[in-house]
């Protein structure tokens, strides 16, 4: 098969191979993509002890796909005061988290002082933490809000102490699409031009993509080679995490979920295509925990993490409120027929289990 021949001899798939990739049956597809996931990380599946902080849903953008901001379909306005954020992410670490992932709505109301203030004032308390904060999303509010340059936000919150960038705010590429889901919210071109500036300091960040719910199969191929690209440009991506769509409590009334099927169809994909990214996230948190175990044979070797607390998906009915326990993680990990290695926020690893 040619497919299987340039994976052997690693050439590079095209955006026509991606759309016959889908067309392979799934086992053949799974097959594929686990041997390129074999080659690079052989049976270990990485995880974090981390805590997700969410720290104010009053959001000036309207994105017709999310269930978290405040608005008719969550009446509930909420901001954190910084000495609450503080006490959270003091507790987080007294229990073993590592990492502090750190994104919010586009607040308005607080100022641009707020978002340092918080980091450094986290910092202060707790030096050695690893804050990943702060979406490409939230970056570009903040440039517009506050009349500031994206370099001069990005050397602000590495001067506050911000050690990695989220993923968020990606959804898809395709502007007709993002039109529809979230008009107004950073372009496509400046997410990447976002990224690519906090990589040239010599930073790290994720990348992620939003689908199943009004993109194609097309949309998500032209996703991955854009951030293809822009990894041969730079190597600052940690991680890719395709972002399954949660259809609960928002605007955008996509009545099924996407399948099983076509999930782990588009994981195996990714891992195909994204020959430069070294690792693909099943994030437990909008593909549960059960098919993100799954997904470690269909090209995927990293799971997220414990996370604790989680508000934006949860919102939207993901099943990720509380949290999973670093016990109950390294037993389905292993049930599965994986080793568990704990890792930092880079991919360094820290245990193997």
């Amino acid at each position: 098969m040619d497919r299987e021949k340039k994976i052997v001899t690693k050439q590079r798939f095209s955006f026509e191979d991606g759309m016959k990739l889908y067309d392979l049956d799934l086992f053949t597809l799974g097959k594929l993509a686990n041997e390129k996931r074999v080659a690079l990380h052989q049976k270990k599946t990485y995880f974090n002890v981390n805590r997700h902080i969410n720290p104010s849903n009053i959001c000036v953008d309207v994105c017709k796909f999310c269930s978290f901001s405040a608005s008719r379909k969550n009446p509930n306005p909420y901001t954190m005061s910084i000495d609450e954020v503080v006490q959270i992410a003091k507790e987080a670490v007294a229990r073993g988290a590592d990492e502090l992932h750190i994104v919010s709505a586009h607040n308005a109301e607080v100022g641009y002082n707020w978002y340092l203030d918080m980091f450094k004032s986290i910092k202060e308390e707790l030096p050695k933490v690893h804050i990943k904060a702060l979406t490409a999303a939230e970056i570009d509010f903040l440039s517009r809000e506050y009349k500031k340059s994206y370099e001069e936000v990005i050397d602000d919150m590495i001067e506050a102490g911000v050690d990695s960038m989220p993923g968020g705010g990606a959804e898809i590429f395709d502007e007709r699409i993002r039109k529809k889901l979230c008009k107004g919210k950073v372009g496509s071109n400046d997410w990447l031009k976002i990224h690519k500036l906090w990589h040239q300091r010599g930073k790290k960040s994720n990348a992620t993509m939003l689908f199943g719910h009004i993109e194609s199969r097309q949309h998500r191929i032209d996703h991955m080679l854009r951030l293809r690209e822009l990894q041969d440009k730079t190597q600052g991506f940690n991680c890719f995490i395709p972002l399954v769509y949660q259809t609960k409590n928002n605007f955008l009334k996509v009545k099924h979920p996407l399948s099983a099927h076509e999930i782990l169809k588009t994981i195996a994909v990714s891992r195909l295509i994204l020959d430069n990214i070294a690792n693909i996230k099943a994030y437990w948190v909008t593909s549960t925990i059960n098919l993100a175990t799954v997904a470690q044979e269909f090209g995927a070797n990293d799971l997220d993490g414990t996370i604790e607390k989680e508000s934006i998906n949860a919102a939207a009915g993901a099943q990720s409120a509380n949290g999973i326990s670093m016990e109950e993680f390294i037993s389905l990990i292993k049930n599965s027929g994986f080793i568990p290695v704990r890792r930092d926020s880079l991919y360094n690893e820290l245990k193997v289990y």
